[in-house]
């Protein structure tokens, strides 16, 4: 094929889609880009030319997806970053009704419910090759390099993978950290990139799921030590945005902390209060988070902290009712903690985000094992938390230590029997407890917090209350229950109406 011919094909030009598009060029790859609202194509056409200085155009657009085939070299290579949903197949059509031949590929890049793209694939198979890849890290991290977590046909991504490795965040391996350099032309080139082939399809997009829910979790649990310190201590945001990049140079150092730290120190520029004290409080949600904690229900997997993080969003947007709420119902009376003694509160809250975040992070991963369990991948949770370490929403120091205890043992059954994180959270916990405790006397919310607290109790015991509630299910419902003294797989019911309850095996 002559050389003039596109590398790839790309459909939509939106925000995410324009800066893939300007990744791609910016490591050498050919584009030609289309879009149905040429507005979106004009915009990118405009960026690469104020990027590229005096250097050629970089980018081509097309006018229909039958013209974006004839310009790009055969078999196709085709990435769409539309709408999840009916978007995706409309695409799919579209492509197959202007010539698309059963080896050319296409990859949606778009944030697709996992059971979706698992369909999907089935639909086109034998028409064309349906790969998918979850990309996290926004705007910025689409345009100067994300995370990917690919997956789909084994064949296909022997030929992405290359593209994939060139735009991907990289990160030191020697040291973990992101390697970083926001300079368009000027791609990050050195050090481990973060894209990994997770599994077959549809693996990438729930591995990129429970990505959401654990930020989901994270973000909530940063929200919850920055209202203690409203609250409690009555700092400032200012003060607080002090106390975060503190914390940012040790084992808290995270991309949310960090953003977290500059939104705190921002002001409104048309009253010159703190920015997020003119921000409503109310949250909203795109439904990953949501997806995560239903995907936990469904394969049984406990995950209370993810859904926690998911109720306060919701509890977030019932505005008008919280309000009428706050005028009649009555909290606890409690004094400011008094000035000499805020240091020793935000260690406790510092030791508490830790623990509550170590744990958060076990639910996920745990997740992701049972899951994979029930749908036969192999997971790979060390590599999973490496291409974390930089690109995506996620990305912190602290999941050079998950990597490491994967290393360690790739048959860990849950992050929290890891030596490292036994240590850690021994250590911590006392700061943990007082830190929820304080925050519960005084009337302030701290679901997230509290509820991996007691996911961590919960986990170290070895006897828990379920006996109570298992005789009532027996009582009201005949469910059976098994005896401490039997095999397990034995089954026993209480004839409960019949005078001495005598107990039957069924």
């Amino acid at each position: 094929m002559s050389e003039a011919l596109c590398d790839i094909g790309f459909i939509g030009a939106g925000v995410m889609g324009k800066n893939l598009i300007l990744n791609l060029v910016d490591n050498g790859y050919r584009v030609c880009a289309f879009d149905l609202d040429h507005g979106r194509l004009e915009a990118l056409i405009e960026q690469d030319a104020s990027e590229r200085g005096d250097q050629p155009p970089r980018v081509e657009v097309c006018n229909s997806y039958t013209e974006l085939l004839t310009r790009v070299k055969a078999p196709h290579l085709v990435i769409l970053s539309v709408p999840a949903g009916a978007p995706v197949d409309d695409v799919c059509n579209k492509l197959l009704d202007a010539g698309l031949q059963a080896d050319d590929i296409v990859i949606d890049t778009g944030n697709s419910l996992w059971t979706d793209s698992v369909e999907r694939c089935k639909r086109y198979e034998g028409k064309l090759i349906f790969f998918t890849t979850a990309v996290s890290g926004g705007e910025v991290g689409a345009r100067f390099g994300p995370s990917l977590m690919p997956s789909g046909d084994r064949y296909a991504w022997a030929r992405i993978e290359p593209v994939w490795h060139a735009i991907a965040a990289k990160v030191d391996p020697a040291t973990g950290q992101p390697i970083e350099r926001f300079e368009p032309g000027n791609p990050v080139k050195e050090g481990e990139p973060c894209a990994a082939y997770i599994g077959p399809i549809g693996s990438g997009h729930f591995v990129k799921m429970v990505h959401n829910g654990i930020e989901y979790a994270d973000m909530q649990m940063i929200c919850e030590v920055y209202d203690v310190m409203r609250s409690a201590l009555e700092m400032t945001p200012q003060e607080i945005a002090g106390v975060f990049r503190e914390w940012n140079k040790g084992v808290l150092n995270s991309y949310l902390i960090d953003i977290s730290a500059e939104v705190l120190d921002t002001e409104d520029s048309e009253t010159g209060k703190p920015l997020v004290d003119v921000i409503l409080d109310r949250a909203g949600q795109k439904g990953t988070g949501l997806w995560t904690a239903v995907g936990a229900l469904q394969v049984g997997c406990p995950a209370p902290s993810i859904a926690e993080a998911v109720f306060a969003r919701s509890l977030s947007t019932r505005k008008v009712l919280r309000t009428r709420a706050a005028r009649k119902l009555a909290g606890p009376d409690v004094a400011p903690v008094p000035q000499e003694k805020r240091d020793e509160v935000i260690a406790q809250l510092h030791d508490a985000l830790y623990c509550a975040k170590i744990c958060v992070y076990a639910q996920g991963f745990d997740l992701m094992k049972l899951a994979a369990r029930e749908q036969g991948w192999e997971l790979n949770f060390s590599e999973i938390a490496r291409i974390w370490r930089a690109g995506c929403i996620i990305r912190a120091v602290f999941l050079q230590s998950i990597s490491d205890a994967y290393e360690r043992d790739t048959k860990l059954s849950n992050l929290l029997l890891d030596d490292f994180f036994i240590e850690q959270i021994a250590s911590h916990q006392g700061n943990w407890r007082r830190a929820v405790a304080d925050a519960t006397i005084g009337g302030i919310p701290v679901p997230a917090m509290s509820s991996a607290l007691s996911y961590y109790d919960a986990f170290r015991r070895e006897s828990l209350p379920a006996n109570l509630l298992q005789a009532q299910r027996d009582f009201f419902g005949a469910h059976t229950f098994s005896r401490v003294d039997r095999p397990e797989q034995e089954k026993y019911h209480v004839l409960w109406g019949e005078a001495g309850r005598p107990v039957k095996k069924i």
